[in-house]
């Protein structure tokens, strides 16, 4: 009887009767022949290709089951391997996915005769992690790929540099530490003592009258105000540069820019737009101590940076970073403190307290001369 022609209902009854997975026993995996019931099954086993494949199979048993085995155990790892990675997962969730393709390898015609025993080879060969719960086995695929061994060393190297950069500063912390308490107990608490008279009893007399000149002419009287500052003293006391004594709007103006600094502190300072320095080696030469531009900061403390000289984008935390001192008459921008945001004009260096002045160059603020500003506090503006 011929087959059935395309498009035909016996066809397309045919092919859904073909679709999906048959019943095992109906399956002959020497010839790979899928058979829909117990009749076409006998009818198989009794065909001549099937007594040929039977001759060739029975001549060398061994390599066929080792061949089946074989493939069974490539395309179960692949799978795992594929669909799962390197995470625990159950070995019969992993076998109910394989079984999906029709055509598979039976693990009938291999060496292992049930699931259990396949497992328990696949951790003795050391390619999974193997482990027996009361839900059955769990394995954990061991992904022994070359470039994925030395990612997984490259991020060790990685990690540890960082931590050998934090057990540096902890150190470097302690000795600080160290250095202030020896310092405080150098320094000596003052003793105070009491008040005692001494021995003699005698009166302390202090003589507030000016002495006249020699050259007096007798008879004159002295001055009634004996401090008054003959006429031309005053100027030549001026002369000498006494310093100007503050008044108190002023005090009362430089406590408020005091309190207002201390108020508009936050921990964080970077923002978009700014010249920053890397101060981490963990990322190698390449980057230690080069510039780069913040172009977004993420959660406040993480910044983008995409360097000035090769265009690399960057993920550092503001730790890893410091801020960069441009030229004087340059723009700046202020990271902290009661005028945090705005931008100005770089005036001044100081060197010895490792501050600046600044005129502010925008805002309802422009034009305030803002001094005594910390380094960190302010940073070179990107003018691309």
């Amino acid at each position: 009887m011929g087959k059935a022609e395309v498009g035909t209902p016996k066809y397309i009854a045919n092919k859904i009767k073909a679709k999906g997975l048959q019943k095992l026993k109906w399956y002959c995996q020497m010839c790979q022949k899928q058979c829909r019931d117990e009749n076409g099954f006998k009818c198989h086993t009794m065909s001549e290709s099937h007594q040929r494949q039977l001759l060739l199979v029975a001549e060398n048993t061994e390599k066929f089951i080792d061949e089946f085995s074989g493939e069974f155990e490539k395309t179960y790892l692949d799978l795992l391997r594929r669909q799962y990675g390197t995470r625990r997962v159950n070995a019969n969730v992993v076998y109910q996915e394989y079984i999906h393709d029709r055509n598979h390898v039976h693990m009938t015609a291999t060496q292992w005769v049930t699931l259990t025993e396949f497992i328990k080879y696949l951790g003795r060969s050391g390619q999974v992690i193997a482990d027996e719960t009361e839900k059955g086995w769990f394995i954990t695929y061991i992904d022994r790929d070359p470039e994925t061994i030395a990612l997984q060393e490259k991020l060790v190297k990685k990690e540890k540099m960082e931590k050998d950069d934090n057990d540096r500063m902890m150190e470097f912390l302690q000795q600080q530490v160290e250095k202030g308490k020896s310092a405080s107990r150098a320094i000596t608490e003052p003793q105070f003592t009491e008040l005692q008279r001494g021995e003699s009893d005698e009166q302390i007399k202090i003589n507030l009258c000016r002495s006249l000149p020699s050259t007096s002419k007798p008879g004159s009287i002295p001055s009634a105000n004996p401090f008054k500052i003959p006429a031309g003293k005053g100027d030549k006391l001026r002369d000498k540069g006494e310093k100007r004594k503050v008044s108190a709007l002023e005090e009362l103006m430089q406590e408020q820019e005091k309190e207002r600094s201390k108020s508009k502190r936050k921990d964080y300072w970077i923002c978009e737009g700014i010249i920053v320095k890397i101060v981490t080696k963990s990322l190698g030469e390449m980057y230690y101590k080069k510039k780069g531009r913040i172009i977004e900061v993420k959660e406040k403390y993480v910044a983008i940076i995409k360097m000035l000289d090769n265009d690399h984008i960057l993920k550092l935390d503001q730790a890893h970073l410091e801020t960069v001192i441009p030229a004087i008459g340059r723009e700046v921008r202020i990271l902290n403190g009661g005028y945090r945001d705005n931008n100005a004009i770089l005036k001044e260096l100081d060197a010895v307290k490792f501050s600046v002045k600044v005129e502010i160059s925008s805002g309802p603020l422009k034009g305030r001369i803002v001094k005594d500003l910390p380094y960190e506090d302010v940073s070179k503006t990107y003018s691309g």
